[in-house]
């Protein structure tokens, strides 16, 4: 594979890279490439999780291989929304979750934060970062992150945490959300004046609520998501419900996941109608089935059908999981139950 066709590959759904141009010139490079994704073991996993998520098929494509961060240090300095007692079963839940949430064809390469941020070395440099860092810089840096309501020492040290990962995971490449993207430009900036090598930042778009314009997807509104392990009855009344007006794409989060989650994964997509509504037709990418949308051609509620039958597929064995392991949510508290 020639590196025009890796970086199309890897750009593809992406919202911003900093920048392209390195990003070319590090897959022109010989040898082993490799990112990571990091996740705060914060609140319950939901969809929006899974968008930069699966952009680590893409990666493997373009022969990078892909770290998963289970990052439970990070869980607790964002204000104690992971309660440093409950670190460990936080871990454990999301690295459930992550494992669970796609096909995988060979488990992903896991690492907690814990395992190597609790070390001298790690924690030196944290204190050499904040020697040079100023509290308006990394309030700014965590600012789209954190909760920042009062900001706690903690939070501040946030940023300098996540940039640090890049080092003590050797990777090339750090994927995460557009809300991270001060955090990226922070370790772009502060990495090399420590003498390490500032990373690639590659960022993905952050799906709309399903409640539509002006929500938020959030943890804390079981209306505006769906965990992986929602029922079917769950998926599907939700689905249902969400913002997809006719003809609509701006904000529409039922097509937003279509191409996020459904074509990356499986490059078409088959919806099942009566024949008096014109029969089964199938998309063979993303743009065919946006422009059959937008011209009307396709009602919402049969593309709500389909998108609600695939979900309930892939999430299949992480509900099969969470039902057999009702506890470990029981112990997580009830924003963490289907």
């Amino acid at each position: 594979m020639d590196t025009l066709t890796k970086f199309d590959i890897v750009k593809r759904n992406t919202q911003e890279i900093l920048t392209e141009e390195e990003l070319k010139l590090l897959l022109q490079e010989k040898g082993q490439k490799s990112a990571y994704y990091g996740t705060a073991t914060t609140g319950p996993v939901h969809i929006g999780y899974l968008i930069p998520l699966s952009k680590i098929f893409d990666f493997e494509k373009a022969g990078i291989k892909t770290k998963i961060l289970i990052a439970d240090i990070h869980g607790a300095l964002d204000d104690l929304k992971s309660k440093w007692e409950e670190l460990g079963l936080k871990a454990e839940y999301y690295k459930k979750c992550m494992e669970y949430a796609f096909p995988w064809e060979e488990k992903p390469f896991f690492v907690k934060g814990s395992s190597f941020q609790l070390e001298k070395n790690y924690y030196q440099d944290v204190l050499k970062m904040s020697t040079i860092t100023t509290i308006n810089r990394a309030t700014r840096a965590a600012s789209e992150v954190t909760r920042m309501k009062e900001p706690k020492i903690s939070e501040l040290l946030y940023p300098i945490f996540q940039a640090l990962d890049e080092e003590y995971l050797k990777v090339d490449i750090q994927l995460g959300g557009t809300d991270q993207r001060h955090i990226f430009a922070f370790a772009r900036e502060y990495l090399p004046q420590i003498g390490y090598k500032k990373r690639v930042e590659i960022m993905t778009p952050l799906i709309a609520s399903l409640q539509g314009p002006g929500t938020k997807m959030s943890a804390s509104i079981p209306e505006s998501h769906i965990k992986i392990y929602d029922s079917e009855e769950a998926i599907k009344k939700k689905i249902s419900k969400a913002y997809c007006p006719e003809g609509i794409i701006e904000n529409n989060p039922i097509l937003q996941i279509s191409r996020f989650l459904i074509f990356p994964l499986e490059g078409k997509m088959l919806v099942e109608r009566d024949e008096k509504f014109g029969g089964d037709i199938t998309f063979n990418s993303y743009e065919e089935l946006e422009k059959a949308f937008k011209g009307k051609q396709l009602h919402p509620m049969d593309l709500k059908n389909t998108v609600a039958k695939h979900l309930t597929a892939r999430f299949k064995k992480a509900r099969e999981y969470f039902d057999k392991n009702k506890d470990m949510l029981e112990k997580l508290g009830k924003n963490f139950l289907p």
